[in-house]
């Protein structure tokens, strides 16, 4: 006789959209009928936040959690060549298994001016195609650049359906 497993929960899909999951960003004043901040109405919303999230902190910036985050600007100043990219996907994926790991990485990319001439110097575009584990069917992607102006306050954040 087959035993059912009911430890783990069935992923739901949102569909309540009254039903608010998470902060939205950049965090801002949401409607009055929504709460104080602007919020996020499906899981794939909450997840693309968290990932932006976690590629932006810099390792020790979050207290009491000193391992969060990637120190990827830092990368910025230095001589970037293949194997310093091929380190930072790899330190891209460490991390998500560690503080995302309902998340699968489906590809990731970490681009620079000599791989993509749309790129400004010392900037790095970091591509990320991702699914919810639980649903294989929530593909999206999330792509953020991370330049060394200082005049620029946060990195340009671009998501969508695919590539």
């Amino acid at each position: 006789m087959a035993i059912k497993d009911t430890s783990r929960k069935p992923y739901t899909q949102d569909n309540d959209t009254k039903v608010k999951v998470g902060i939205d960003l950049p965090i801002r004043r949401g409607d009055d009928k929504d709460g104080f901040f602007a919020s996020t109405s499906t899981t794939i919303e909450a997840v693309k936040n968290n990932i932006r999230n976690l590629l932006q902190t810099n390792e020790g910036e979050r207290f009491f959690q000193p391992n969060l985050g990637l120190n990827l600007r830092r990368l910025l100043f230095e001589h970037i060549t293949n194997e310093n990219l091929i380190g930072v996907q790899d330190s891209i994926l460490d991390k998500l298994q560690v503080w995302l790991p309902f998340v699968e990485v489906r590809n990731i990319e970490v681009l620079s001016r000599d791989d993509d001439s749309s790129i400004g110097m010392n900037e790095i575009r970091v591509k990320i195609l991702f699914n919810i584990k639980q649903d294989p069917n929530t593909l999206d992607s999330i792509t953020l650049d991370f330049s060394s102006d200082v005049t620029e306050s946060e990195s340009n954040v671009t998501s969508g359906g695919g590539y």
